[in-house]
C-alpha cells in the first residue's frame, strides 16, 4: 500500500514592520505608549502571530513579528493601523491623533538578526536624539535593497 504523507506549513519569516503616524505628526506621547502597545500584541496574538518586540517614538512604530502562515503581511498590517486608529479615538489616549500614513515598510530578516533587531527596536528613543525618521526610513531601505521614491518617503 502506498502512503501519502500529509505536508504542513512551516515558515521562519522575521518582519520588521515600520510605518509613522498621519504627515509624520508627533501626536503619540511617548508617557502613553505602553497601554497602545499592549493593544498591539493582542491584535498580534489573535492573529496567531508571535510579537518579538514593538517601540516606537511620537511620530512613528516598529514592530519585529513573525506572522502565522495564513495571515498575508498586507492584511496583517492593514488590521493592526484600522483596529488602532479605532482604538485611539475611542479611548481617546492621543487626542492629536489623525491616523496613520499610508503604506508601510516592511523588512524580511533571518533568526540569527533577531536579537540585534530587537535591541535596536528596544532603543528607539535613544536612536533617534540623533536620526531623524526620514533618514532612518531611508538608510533601511537601502540597506534592504529596495529603490524607492523620495517624493513618497515619510
Amino acid at each position: 500500500m502506498l502512503e501519502f504523507g500529509i505536508m504542513s506549513t512551516y515558515t521562519q519569516i522575521v518582519y520588521h514592520i515600520v510605518f509613522s503616524t498621519k504627515d509624520r505628526q508627533g501626536t503619540l506621547a511617548i508617557e502613553k505608549h505602553e497601554p497602545l502597545f499592549r493593544y498591539i500584541w493582542g491584535i498580534v496574538k489573535n492573529k496567531q502571530s508571535t510579537l518579538h518586540q514593538i517601540n516606537g517614538v511620537t511620530d512613528h512604530l516598529h514592530i519585529l513579528t513573525e506572522l502565522h502562515p495564513s495571515i498575508a503581511l498586507a492584511d496583517f498590517v492593514k488590521d493592526i493601523k484600522l483596529a488602532c486608529s479605532k482604538w485611539v479615538r475611542t479611548e481617546k489616549i492621543f487626542p492629536y491623533f489623525e491616523g496613520w500614513q499610508e503604506g508601510y515598510g516592511a523588512f524580511t530578516h533571518s533568526q540569527q538578526e533577531k536579537v540585534r533587531l530587537v535591541d535596536y527596536i528596544r532603543t528607539q528613543k535613544e536612536h533617534h536624539q540623533h536620526i531623524s525618521f526620514r533618514d532612518e526610513y531611508i538608510t533601511l531601505l537601502e540597506k534592504a535593497g529596495i529603490e524607492y521614491n523620495p517624493k513618497y518617503v515619510p
